[in-house]
């Protein structure tokens, strides 16, 4: 239970320094909350992989988005800023942990991603600067269709300890 706490704690520290720190040295903040998670609360042999694989599967999807017009950043190039990288590492240290309870039954973390997802790229598009491209009220219902299928995919990743490419039951 309190390692529950200091995970949701810790995220919540990584989030703020990444929204608000942008690609500035705040990012160090938010690496600390990696490197603490990975040696107080699980390690990389048994987490590594499940990070490794939400980093890279949300960078593509934000990408994508971003190249479909969904989010503009002030930070030019291709990819989406590293701060927003990091932020997919740190959620990925979340889902074996303190959002562990929305796994199952999949409901749960379909409900949890059509609401957090949408609140969270708010939040942090009121505090980074990012723009949606097509206004608030379609960008919001898009990325709560998009994150009730996105979330449950990440819950299965982190109790089967592989990134399905399909729903597994």
């Amino acid at each position: 239970m309190l390692k529950s706490l200091a995970n949701a704690a810790l995220f919540q520290c990584g989030w703020f320094a990444c929204v608000l720190g942008g690609d500035s040295p705040w990012l160090l903040a938010g690496l600390a909350v990696l490197l603490i998670h990975l040696l107080w609360i699980s390690s990389l042999t048994d987490e590594g992989a499940l990070i490794i694989g939400v980093t890279l599967a949300g960078t593509l999807l934000d990408t994508l988005l971003r190249t479909l017009g969904v989010f503009h950043f002030s930070e030019p190039g291709p990819l989406i800023p590293f701060w927003l990288m990091l932020l997919w590492a740190l959620l990925g240290t979340t889902l074996r942990h303190c959002l562990a309870w929305s796994a199952r039954p999949w409901w749960r973390a379909a409900l949890l991603g059509a609401v957090g997802g949408p609140l969270s790229y708010y939040a942090g598009s009121q505090l980074a600067g990012v723009q949606f491209g097509y206004g608030l009220g379609p960008t919001m219902v898009g990325l709560a269709v998009l994150w009730a299928v996105v979330f449950p995919l990440l819950a299965a990743a982190a109790t089967s300890g592989e990134l399905p490419t399909t729903l597994k039951r």
